[in-house]
């Protein structure tokens, strides 16, 4: 699984030109899933994305993690993460797990976040056609891989 984690002052998702899903300051997380992944991968990930410390504190520190932020967390599903650029000018995505196996993944790292999270979590609905906008504090933005976690 890979991960782009970006801090925001807010973020929205729309389907169909309809408000799907919105946060105001926390993280949105863009989610892209191979069909190696597993529970263990989403447990990394779900534990970084809610215990990286990367919120200013009272002295100006990336000193707090999104729940002492009194943030919350968007999660967007973005097979394109998966994408291998190593041949030619057009992006390969067969790296990305197709539905039948991301899906169950998706929404399993949906379930074990909010265990895990106590604030509010919202979501984007995996393969829409999906347009989010968000205003990226700092900025701030982070690259987590679970396959190369070292």
């Amino acid at each position: 699984m890979k991960i782009v984690l970006q801090r925001v002052s807010e973020a929205s998702v729309k389907i169909n030109s309809q408000m799907h899903s919105a946060i105001a300051t926390g993280l949105l997380v863009l989610l892209g899933i191979e069909d190696a992944d597993t529970i263990e991968d989403i447990d990394w990930l779900c534990k970084k994305v809610v215990q990286l410390r990367i919120f200013d504190d009272e002295n100006g520190v990336m000193n707090k993690n999104v729940a002492e932020a009194g943030g919350s967390i968007l999660v967007i599903s973005q097979f394109t993460l998966m994408a291998s650029t190593k041949k030619g000018n057009r992006p390969s995505y067969t790296k990305a797990s197709k539905a039948e196996i991301a899906v169950p993944l998706y929404n399993k790292f949906l379930t074990h976040l909010s265990l895990i999270f106590a604030g509010k979590i919202g979501a984007g609905i995996f393969g829409a056609d999906m347009k989010v906008q968000l205003i990226n504090d700092g900025p701030v933005t982070i690259v987590l891989d679970s396959k190369n976690k070292e």
